[in-house]
């Protein structure tokens, strides 16, 4: 008997393709910043998708967005003091917020939906 597997949700897919584009930029920032602000970003967006990928399997999401949803808001101000220090460009940063603000948008969307609020 075959089991099913959840599909993949959208927030799953929104953080794999942020670490996909993520990781090869904070490969380039200067040596002084890719160690602190570069690994941490890098660790807590993994946390992310970790966070996300338990929610999936589990029947109480609840824990698990609501931690998603701590370390994106973390990610968030760890990406705007990049951009203070002119770690990163106004395009890059832009972007990043962007890709960040939709994946917090699918996390909530996420938490509504399994709460049936």
């Amino acid at each position: 008997m075959a089991t099913s597997q959840p599909s993949t949700p959208e927030a799953v897919q929104a953080c794999h393709e942020c670490i996909v584009w993520l990781i090869p930029l904070l490969d380039q920032f200067p040596k002084a910043r890719r160690y602190t602000l570069g690994d941490r970003i890098e660790t807590a967006l993994i946390d992310v998708l970790e966070a996300l990928l338990t929610a999936t399997y589990s029947r109480d999401k609840s824990a698990s967005l609501s931690r998603a949803n701590q370390r994106l808001a973390v990610i968030r101000h760890l990406w705007r003091v990049c951009f203070e220090l002119k770690v990163i460009a106004m395009a890059r940063y832009e972007h990043g917020s962007r890709l960040f603000v939709d994946l917090g948008r699918q996390i909530g969307g996420w938490q509504k939906a399994s709460t049936g609020r």
